[in-house]
């Protein structure tokens, strides 16, 4: 019995089994590779959600619209801003801001669950 379960379980692989030593002495597991292939997979995906989100600010909105959620959001690596500063760069009142933001995230949301 004792060797018929030795058998069953040598096929069997580890996440934390090494795979290889590299050339400066570190372990490399099959952890460390399953786990970068998960990162790279999320990273791409995200970046395509981006430029989705990014298209259709740029189709979808007015003028105004698409320089509120920018502002407010941070797109195109701006610093996000609170509705008061949005509000005083834009020189429209704070409601304004929060009903202009408030019709573009519809639209948006919208053109993204057709797409």
């Amino acid at each position: 019995m004792y060797f018929r379960s030795q058998r069953k379980s040598s096929q069997d692989v580890s996440l934390s089994d090494y795979i290889e030593t590299g050339t400066d002495g570190a372990a490399l597991s099959l952890m460390d590779v399953v786990s970068e292939d998960e990162d790279l997979l999320e990273r791409v995906s995200n970046r395509e959600a981006v430029r989705r989100v990014c298209r259709a600010v740029d189709s979808v909105l007015t003028d105004q619209e698409r320089q509120v959620i920018i502002l407010r959001y941070g797109l195109g690596g701006a610093k996000a801003c609170r509705q008061r500063e949005v509000a005083q760069q834009t020189g429209i009142s704070r409601s304004y801001v929060s009903r202009i933001e408030k019709r573009a995230l519809e639209k948006l949301r919208a053109a993204l669950e057709t797409n």
